[in-house]
């Protein structure tokens, strides 16, 4: 059980009513983790991002110290993962990255969940993405939508898929060793046994075409593929008993 005590970002009104009308002045991320993607600047475990305008002027710790003297609007951005919008992990000098001169398209994640989200499973938990900024401009503000008039709009929950009873693929599914039986059931909820432990795993599935989508009442997702009467699920492949 992870029990770490992730903080939430201190979300300021005032910058918020600052945002709306900026008047050119520079937008400093404070306090976060920032992840560059520049392997001469580095990351930092708590630093900040300084915008002026659509560019990226300055990056790494001790900016706020400047905060008073350059007028800057401050958000604090403590407890969150800021990081290039556009973020290529898989070769180094591709993607964008935090450098000062380039232009500031930026992504803060926050590590927390929000108050009032409940753990274990549940569809639609909502996102981490807590602010986005492209071309210097805030397009996205404590996961809401920020339009030109500086309003924020929340994002419409995404509703779980119907069961569908008469489906097709409903029923009793078993590895090849006769070691996992997995039961798709009319509800909408699966049941897997695996050897002599019944119940080892239960939840949610979803079923569209030939794919499965699975959320376990432990919380994880998991997906499977019906391909010429066989379910390939986790290594494993099934068929109908």
């Amino acid at each position: 059980m992870n029990t770490t005590p992730w903080a939430t970002p201190r979300r300021d009104d005032d910058a918020l009513r600052d945002l709306r009308d900026p008047k050119g002045r520079p937008l400093l991320l404070s306090g976060g983790t920032v992840i560059t993607g520049n392997p001469l600047t580095g990351d930092w475990q708590e630093a900040d991002v300084l915008l002026g305008g659509s560019v990226i002027v300055g990056v790494g710790p001790g900016l706020l110290t400047a905060a008073d003297d350059d007028d800057m609007i401050v958000v604090d951005c403590a407890g969150t993962l800021v990081l290039p919008a556009a973020t290529d992990f898989t070769a180094s000098g591709t993607g964008r990255t935090l450098t000062p001169g380039e232009t500031a398209d930026i992504a803060v994640l926050r590590l927390a969940d929000e108050p009032g989200i409940p753990a274990g499973a549940r569809p639609a938990r909502g996102t981490h993405l807590d602010i986005l900024v492209t071309g210097g401009q805030v397009r996205l503000w404590n996961g809401r939508r920020l339009d030109g008039a500086g309003t924020t709009t929340a994002t419409a929950p995404q509703e779980a898929p119907a069961a569908t009873p008469d489906h097709p693929y409903v029923g009793l599914w078993v590895d090849e060793n006769d070691f996992i039986r997995q039961e798709l059931l009319p509800d909408g909820r699966y049941d897997e046994a695996r050897g002599d432990r019944p119940s080892a795993y239960q939840g949610r599935y979803w079923i569209d075409g030939n794919r499965i989508d699975y959320l376990d009442d432990l919380g994880f997702w998991a997906f499977g593929e019906f391909r010429d009467g066989t379910l390939h699920h986790a290594g494993y492949r099934f068929t109908r008993r």
